[in-house]
This record gives structure tokens, sequence and C-alpha cells, in this order.
């Protein structure tokens, strides 16, 4: 079996696939000190907890902190007996190279979710990635990652809104009833969820105009379900958009003998 593993600013993503289906999927924090050690008794105890009886045999990386990747080869290798495919590395394969500017290093979250996206929706596609940072990325019609928008997160919005202004609680997101707040807590949830609503809407829009042909629009991260709420112009919700990108990554480097 495959264990697919997504590391972010914010939290890394555990998912084990079959070769048909998630059988589960573990989440836990970043950090880039945790040894090999403590990311199998987290593991293997969540695994134990779910009753999921899985031989991992592959393991495959996406990591946007470099320094974690270290530690999770090791882990990898002592406790699955096998050397990891890592996103972004010049050993991993992609289906079709990223058309960007030459010398630029793409996140490989952002090349998981353009095969992803590709394989489920064919080419033409903006995919809109709630995480720490707001992502749009474009897809070509031939699955090629074309270039994207980074935007602040919401909820890092909100960690330096209440940084920054000491008299401002900290909140977490939600659709507010009103766009006009009548208390503090409603104003600061209508400026950043209806804020951010026009940014996505607005960015899309901006980004259909410059590419001048029909796209089509997918949402993916936590926050995607809420802000389909909008009405900002999704297509679709792929709350594992990410990982299954990392599956079909691995399934062509498999193909082609890479791994």
């Amino acid at each position: 079996m495959l264990l697919a593993i997504d590391c972010g600013n914010t939290n890394t993503v555990f998912s084990i696939w079959d070769g048909e289906k998630f059988l589960c999927t573990l989440r836990t924090s970043t950090h880039h000190s945790r040894t090999a050690d403590a990311y199998f008794t987290w593991y293997s105890t969540l695994v134990k907890h779910y009753g999921i009886e899985a031989e991992i045999t592959d393991v495959v990386i996406a990591s946007t902190v470099p320094r974690v990747v270290f530690n999770l080869r090791i882990f990898a290798d002592r406790f699955f007996g096998c050397r990891p495919l890592v996103v972004g590395k010049p050993e991993c394969l992609l289906p079709v190279a990223p058309r960007i500017d030459e010398g630029t290093i793409p996140g490989p979250d952002r090349l998981a979710n353009a095969v992803g996206a590709f394989d489920r929706h064919g080419g033409d596609v903006v995919v809109v990635d709630f995480g720490t940072a707001t992502n749009f990325d474009v897809v070509a019609h031939d699955g090629a990652y074309v270039g994207g928008i980074i935007a602040p997160g919401v909820n890092l919005s909100l960690e330096a809104l209440h940084q920054g202004a000491a008299a401002l609680p900290h909140i977490d997101i939600t659709r507010p009833e009103k766009v006009i707040g009548t208390n503090t807590v409603g104003c600061i949830q209508s400026g950043v969820y209806w804020g951010y609503s026009g940014l996505i809407e607005g960015l899309i829009a901006r980004i259909k105009a410059e590419y001048g042909m029909p796209m089509k629009v997918v949402g993916t991260g936590g926050l995607a379900p809420l802000f389909d709420q909008a009405d900002v112009g999704f297509d679709a919700i792929e709350e594992d958009l990410t990982m299954h990108g990392l599956t079909v990554i691995h399934r062509y480097n498999k193909d082609n003998g890479s791994t």
C-alpha cells in the first residue's frame, strides 16, 4: 500500500491508499524537529485506533517545509523499508513539466494539485487551495502547471489582525448572518469572510480574463466548503485533491520505472 504525506506550513497529513481508495487520513501539526520515531509512534497509535491493517510498501511526500523531509525520509526507511518519492526532487517525474519562469521552483503541493485536478477534471482548470496561504494554481489544457497566485491565508490574516490590533479578539472564521456587523466579532467575521469571498471571486475572474478561454474552478483545503457558500464560482470541491495528486504522481513514476 501507499502512504501519501502532504507536509504544509501548519499541518502534516498522512493518507493510506490501497490502490482504489483512501483507507484513512491522519493529521498532525507540522514541526521540523519531530523525529522519525515520534512520527511512527503517532502514526502507529492512530492506525491501531482506527483498526486499519495496512502493509506500507511505498511512500510519497510533498513538503513545503524542507527541513521536515529529512526525518520523513528516515521514517519511511526505518519503519517501512522504502525510499520515499519526494515531489520536487529531480528523480521525481511529473506527467507534464511545469511551464513557468526558468529557475522558479513551484511548491510540491501546487504540483500535486495540478496533477490531481487534471486527472479528475481535465485541463484548463484553476485550483483554489485554502492553506496557510491561499493559492490559485492554473493548469493548462495538457495538464501543465503554468503559474498562479499566492495570497495570505484566511487564518493567517485573522492572526495578524489579532496581534496587530490590541483591542480586537481572536475569532474563528464563519459566515456571518449579516454583512454589516453590529458588534466587534460580527464586524471582523464580515470583513474576513466577505472580504476573502470578494478576493477569491475577483481573482478567479481576472485569471479567466487573462487566460482567454473557459476554465473550471476547483476548491480544496479545509475552508473551501465554507467559501463555497458565498457562491464565489467553484465548479467542484475536492477535499482530497492534493493527496489524490500524490497518488497519481506515484503511479506515473512506478509506470516509468523511477521508483
